[in-house]
This record gives structure tokens, C-alpha cells and sequence, in this order.
């Protein structure tokens, strides 16, 4: 997957481990990935890491109940215990100020930790991110397939299959077997399964809390912000990308062609351009 030699450790936060993985030099950059079955940080961003590892010190963690970090999230705010987690692994490594880079849950994770703390980041990019106008309307198809995966009879290789093949991403046929499968075994971990990272919100306070567009500091983040958004997301709807550009005083947004909600492995390329283009600015 990699050039670059890539460094493994843990970082306790809270008494909970974190465990990031390293590679490149230079100004920190951190990757937060989604929240979809079995997701984690390296996987997640394959097709990412060497590239901005060339101007970057890049750092992807595996977000908290993901992967091999501890499992457990505060279900009252969800949002919330991501960045303060996310923001320790920050203070336990030294690290005063980050670009921030976030998809779906990581990039409502990365809003949050920038609303909280904005002097804690230099400029966030946002692809496809949850939280955004989410308690209006239904939700999407792809949502109701994400919340739904641990529901009912449990997770199979089949739900995590359509989940993929149908929702995240706009080519199917373009996801190996290999990366379903290797997705659905870290999904069906006991740890996991107990208590599911993503769920339900469990009642209209948690959902309106998890909107960011009822948040009043939206209007006044001054941090600069690269909206990018799959015009074929099935997961978080595209309409979400007009909100952030009308709320956000310094974003940018762009919209991207035959593209589902996994714009950085489906459009690694121009995902990887973009954003190294928007950052070194």
C-alpha cells in the first residue's frame, strides 16, 4: 500500500488507547475516518497516505471503537467524546495545532474538535461529513442501511456487502471481495457487537444534538474548510454541502462527479490533489 515507512503505536486518552498509525514529516495532518462497519483508519485512507505523506506528518488513528483502539462511545454525545479523544491524542503526542481531515463520522469529528477548540486547528477538510442537516427530513437509504447493520438479525457478510456495493460508494463493482470481507470480520468482533460504535440516536435531544446546523458557533468558525461531497452520496445527502457553504464564512465547497460518499478511495487522485493544493496554499 505504502512507500513510506509507516509507524504503529498506542496513546492512552482517558485510560483508553488510541492507536495511530504514522508516516511522512512536516506540518501534522490528521486523517479521521468513517463510521461504517469495520472501518478503520488505514484501511480507510489506502489509497491517501503516501501521497500526503510527502508534505505532511500524517496521523491516522483508528477513531475510538474502531479497529484496534478501545471500543466504547458515549452514546449521549457521540460527537463530543470523539474530539476530546481525538484532541487528547493531540495533547499526548505534543501536538498544539493540525490540519484536521475527516469523511462521514470522522468529519463530524473533525467539525466538532474545531468548534470546541478552533485554535487547536490550521484547516479542516470535510468530505461527505455527518451531522449536517440530519434531524430534517428522513434520512437517507444508505443511512437507514448503516444504522440498521446490528439490528434485527445481527450483522452478516450480506449487510455489509449491499451496504458497500449500494450505498458507499458510486461504482460497486469497483470494491474487491478481499476488502468486504477483511471489513466484516473486524465488524463481528464481541467487543464491537456489544456495543456498537454507530447506532440509533436514542432520542430527539441526541439526534438535534448531533445536528450541526442548530449549532450557533457554525456561523462564526472562522477556521478555512474544504467542503468536498460526492454528488452521488447515498449515505449523508449532497444538500448538506450547500448548508456548510452557506454557514461556514470560509469554505469552500466542491462537488464531485460520479462519486458516492468515499471520495478519497473512489477519487483518490483527485482527492489527493485537492487537498494537498488546498492545505499548502
Amino acid at each position: 500500500m505504502t512507500a513510506n515507512t509507516l509507524t504503529q503505536s498506542n496513546v492512552r486518552v482517558h485510560g483508553k488507547d488510541i492507536f495511530v498509525t504514522e508516516a511522512g514529516t512536516g506540518t501534522p495532518l490528521v486523517l479521521l475516518h468513517g463510521g461504517g462497519p469495520g472501518a478503520s483508519g488505514v484501511s480507510n485512507y489506502s489509497r491517501n497516505i503516501d501521497a500526503l505523506a510527502e508534505k505532511f506528518r500524517v496521523l491516522v488513528p483508528d477513531m475510538p471503537g474502531y479497529g484496534r483502539s478501545a471500543k466504547g462511545v458515549d452514546r449521549s454525545d457521540p460527537f463530543g467524546y470523539l474530539a476530546e479523544h481525538i484532541r487528547g491524542m493531540l495533547d499526548q503526542l505534543g501536538i498544539e495545532r493540525a490540519h484536521l481531515v475527516g469523511n462521514s463520522y470522522g468529519g463530524s469529528c473533525a467539525l466538532r474538535l474545531a468548534l470546541d477548540t478552533p485554535t487547536r486547528v490550521d484547516k479542516l477538510v470535510l468530505m461527505g461529513p455527518g451531522g449536517v442537516g440530519t434531524s430534517r427530513g428522513l434520512p437517507s437509504p444508505g443511512l437507514k442501511s448503516l444504522l440498521a447493520y446490528y439490528g434485527g438479525d445481527g450483522p452478516s457478510l450480506d449487510k455489509l456487502r449491499t451496504f458497500i456495493r449500494t450505498y458507499l460508494v458510486y461504482d460497486g463493482s469497483a470494491v474487491p471481495e478481499s476488502l468486504i470481507e477483511a471489513r466484516y470480520a473486524s465488524s463481528i468482533e464481541p467487543e464491537v457487537v456489544a456495543n456498537p460504535p454507530l447506532q440509533r440516536p436514542a432520542g430527539l435531544r441526541e439526534l438535534w444534538r448531533m445536528d450541526f446546523t442548530r449549532d450557533r458557533r457554525l456561523s462564526s468558525l472562522k477556521t478555512p474548510t474544504l467542503v468536498i461531497w460526492g454528488r452521488d452520496d447515498k449515505v449523508n445527502k449532497p444538500s448538506g454541502a450547500t448548508m456548510l457553504g452557506k454557514r461556514l464564512p470560509n469554505a469552500d465547497v466542491l462537488i464531485a462527479a460520479n462519486t458516492g460518499h468515499w471520495v478519497q478511495w473512489e477519487r483518490a487522485d483527485f482527492f489527493n490533489a485537492v487537498t494537498t493544493a488546498f492545505l499548502t496554499a
